[in-house]
């Protein structure tokens, strides 16, 4: 299950100044989320900008497996009808969620509290990617596991509590993926379920329940954490979703427009929730000319149109609690932060290391093949920006779609061209990434 097939190599070059106004793909978080809830709601959902990724359709063949009925209407226009909570049905066949985390993960969550047994698999990524700590919640509400390899890694055997127990359970790691597995599993588990941060992690499953008919509460604990508690056995009931463009995605040609001079694009619909703004924050910071425009809502989901102009870039020290909202953008922040002007240190960066690749290395990697001077201390990483990058290299991807972004937005600027090793897999989350960008002016070979 691994990538197979021709490698797609590409090289990117020095560009000219970018323009125009784009709307990147539907945010993944909510694309999952919107067919995993409305597949344990009453009734039909309607989706508008569901990502179309190949991860959020491997999650889309998972709840049919599971029982819900799931449509597609048009590019982005989807329909679910689901099952009620705890209805699914055991799936004939494992369910294959190629690379993505996100959706096996909080799948999990949902047929743990289910009475069947599903099989979980993925790519040769995913089997990497360790799955304990989800499991270890889901085994107190009385979910099984059996599974092949050390860590819990897949592939493994779920079996759903046939009498779920409500919990109370404090995360060991911020993560928003934990929080939101001990949540849906508690869908189905009568009285409260609690779920306990330390430092407080994407609220995007939270908002959504509420969106979808469940109690959910939610206040402060201590100084950066939060204590999330949901009442059990509701009815959801199914709900219009209007996906939001994926801050995550937008983070690309963001960086690509402040690093190529006189550069001046519009980027509409991104998502504002303050939980994923930790990018904009930090580039700003930095000296990034990034104004908010338009703004609206949907289904609980603040978005902006942003005008990104080019900018002189300075660099920054960013703390290590911004991690959790801007997890996804460090690779390409260090992009930016190699164009910068002086040191860019990020700390507190370990979850990167358990992402699809260690990013953490993978990152250093990039920037050293490159020409930019690169230190790994512990968990942060620390950055020399001289105001340019020489380029030249060829990135290895190690089947990453983010770090094959990251390194083509640096080729956009790099004094010599910045080449690839394989871009097939960014069709994962970003499925027109290339065309989009070349629209705005980018020149790839």
């Amino acid at each position: 299950m691994s990538h197979s097939g021709p490698k797609t190599p590409i090289e990117a070059r020095k560009s000219a100044a970018l323009s125009g106004r784009v709307r990147v793909p539907g945010d993944k978080s909510i694309s999952h989320r919107a067919l995993i809830l409305g597949a344990l709601a009453v009734g039909e959902t309607r989706i508008s900008g569901l990502l179309e990724g190949e991860d959020v359709l491997n999650t889309a063949k998972a709840m049919r497996s599971l029982g819900a009925s799931v449509e597609r209407h048009g590019e982005g226009l989807w329909t679910v009808r689901g099952v009620g909570v705890a209805g699914f049905a055991a799936p004939s066949e494992p369910l294959d969620f190629g690379n993505s985390g996100t959706g096996c993960r909080l799948a999990m969550g949902a047929v743990a509290g289910a009475p069947i047994t599903a099989r979980f698999d993925g790519d040769a990524s995913l089997r990497t990617r360790p799955m304990r700590r989800i499991l270890d919640p889901l085994e107190q509400m009385g979910a099984r596991s059996s599974h092949d390899a050390d860590g819990g890694r897949l592939p493994l055997t779920l079996e759903g509590a046939r009498a779920p127990i409500p919990i109370i359970y404090r995360t060991p790691v911020p993560s928003a993926q934990i929080k939101s597995a001990v949540l849906l599993a508690g869908l189905a588990a009568p009285g409260m379920t609690t779920v306990i941060e330390n430092e407080w992690s994407r609220d995007h499953t939270e908002r959504m329940l509420t969106h979808f008919g469940a109690e959910v509460s939610s206040k402060p604990e201590g100084v950066h954490g939060r204590r999330i508690s949901l009442k059990g056995q509701p009815e959801l009931k199914g709900a219009a979703v209007t996906v939001p463009a994926d801050p995550s995605s937008a983070a690309f040609p963001m960086v690509a427009a402040l690093v190529v001079p006189d550069s001046e694009i519009v980027l509409a619909d991104v998502m504002t929730n303050p939980l994923r703004t930790g990018l904009i924050k930090t580039l700003r910071d930095m000296g990034a000319q990034i104004d908010e425009l338009k703004t609206r809502g949907d289904a609980g989901e603040p978005m902006a149109e942003f005008r990104v102009r080019s900018s002189q870039l300075r660099g920054v020290d960013v703390p290590a609690e911004r991690a959790p909202s801007m997890i996804d953008e460090y690779l390409v922040l260090a992009v930016a932060a190699s164009f910068a002007e002086g040191t860019t240190t990020m700390r507190g960066l370990q979850e990167l290391r358990v992402k699809e690749s260690d990013r953490l290395a993978a990152t250093a990697a990039m920037l050293r093949v490159n020409g930019v001077k690169t230190e790994i201390v512990g968990d942060d990483m620390i950055i020399e920006g001289r105001g340019h990058v020489p380029g030249g290299g060829v990135v290895a991807t190690h089947m990453d779609h983010r770090i094959a972004m990251s390194a083509l937005m640096m080729g956009l600027a790099a004094d010599t061209p910045v080449k690839v090793d394989d871009t097939a897999f960014i069709a994962t989350s970003f499925p027109d990434f290339v065309p989009m960008m070349r629209k705005l002016g980018a020149e790839f070979a």
